[in-house]
């Protein structure tokens, strides 16, 4: 029973992990703002360990890096089924995007405090 119950889990996880490197790859072969934020993080990650001096701030730091890849990932998300949805436009739609944006904005406020706050001390 044991045997069948870690099958059963490592088969969900590496399905689980299938699909999110699939919606990785979607979101930077369609997503510009992704890209670009994955550059960010390629170069703010590594700096990181460099700018804290504890691990606290090491962890603030990273996870503010990552939670603007998180936000957008989910950001494109939205933006995606709305689009399949309809390209006309929509009141609704299009607030949907634009809160969506919001949320993207609000993470990148928060990379900013919590980077500035490490830096200045």
């Amino acid at each position: 029973m044991k045997k069948v119950v870690l099958g059963v889990l490592k088969r969900r996880l590496m399905m689980a992990s299938l699909h999110s490197w699939r919606g990785i790859k979607a979101c930077f072969k369609h997503e510009e703002a992704f890209r670009i934020e994955l550059f960010l993080a390629a170069v703010f990650l590594p700096l990181a360990p460099i700018v804290a001096s504890n691990a606290i701030e090491l962890a603030l730091l990273m996870v503010s890096v990552l939670l603007v890849l998180i936000v957008e990932l989910l950001n494109s998300a939205v933006e995606a089924a709305i689009d399949r949805i309809g390209l006309e436009h929509h009141d609704l739609s299009g607030r949907a995007k634009d809160q969506g944006s919001a949320a993207v904005t609000l993470s990148m406020l928060v990379f900013l405090i919590i980077w500035l706050s490490v830096l200045i001390g």
